[in-house]
């Protein structure tokens, strides 16, 4: 461990979190290459173990937010989307907005060769500092700190990502056969005001062909879309050939 402590106050602001124990993030900051470089090998601490720690707790975080986020999505859709929140670009992204090269402690090798702004130390780094911060402060402060970092992620995140657009696709459907276009209907809203659950109906004609909730009426329209395809689907293999007739009972 490096036998001056730096100035983390801004990265520790930046993260929202002031640490109990500020070695827990300069360790998490400590890059492998420090112990290459002075030959102490396994006597000097690094990173790695914090990065292997914080790539679990993001994981278990961002699938949680997206499971609450996304209740009719199935596992595929919610692993392709869980994939790309946490890549390793997105990850690195995540590194350069905190200003992570500034603080971490590298070797003089690393230094001239452009470890502090290399995409790969960047996500190392922002998976150690996650353990750490997990370390520090346990799973409920570790998981405010990623909701509030990948906040505009998931803001953004009205589809899950690589997906089809589930009422796009209903809507071709339906106007393959028919020319009146599908429409929703907002059905209920519930939960309080920062944490509201819309839930919408999907229609043709007057017929309802699904429901879908989610945390905006966006999300609830594309949900009751989707259900309204796997219904249509169902019904067609099954010998249905129109919208009207997948809802009969």
């Amino acid at each position: 461990m490096p036998s001056s402590q730096p100035n983390l106050g801004p990265l520790e602001q930046a993260l929202g979190h002031p640490f109990r124990d500020p070695n827990l993030l300069v360790l998490a900051l400590t890059h492998p290459s420090l112990a290459n470089e002075t030959g102490s090998g396994a006597l000097q601490q690094h990173n790695q173990r914090l990065e292997f720690l914080g790539d679990a707790v993001l994981q278990v975080v961002i699938t949680l937010e997206l499971y609450r986020s996304f209740p009719s999505s199935g596992e595929g859709p919610l692993t392709q989307a869980r994939a790309q929140m946490v890549n390793r670009s997105s990850l690195a992204e995540k590194g350069r907005q905190l200003r992570l090269g500034d603080h971490l402690i590298v070797s003089r090798g690393e230094e001239t060769t452009g470890g502090r702004t290399r995409s790969s130390t960047l996500a190392d780094g922002f998976e150690a500092v996650m353990g750490a911060v997990f370390l520090d402060g346990g799973f409920e402060q570790a998981a405010g700190v990623i909701r509030r970092l990948f906040r505009d992620d998931f803001g953004e995140l009205d589809e899950l990502p690589n997906l089809v657009n589930p009422k796009g696709e209903l809507q071709e459907l339906l106007q393959a056969k028919s020319p009146i276009p599908p429409r929703y209907e907002q059905i209920a809203v519930s939960g309080p005001d920062h944490s509201r659950q819309f839930e919408c109906a999907a229609y043709h004609g007057d017929v309802e062909l699904g429901r879908g909730l989610g945390r905006s009426k966006k999300l609830a329209e594309s949900a009751a879309a989707h259900a309204a395809l796997e219904r249509l689907r169902r019904a067609a293999a099954s010998g249905g050939r129109t919208a009207e007739s997948a809802v009969q009972p």
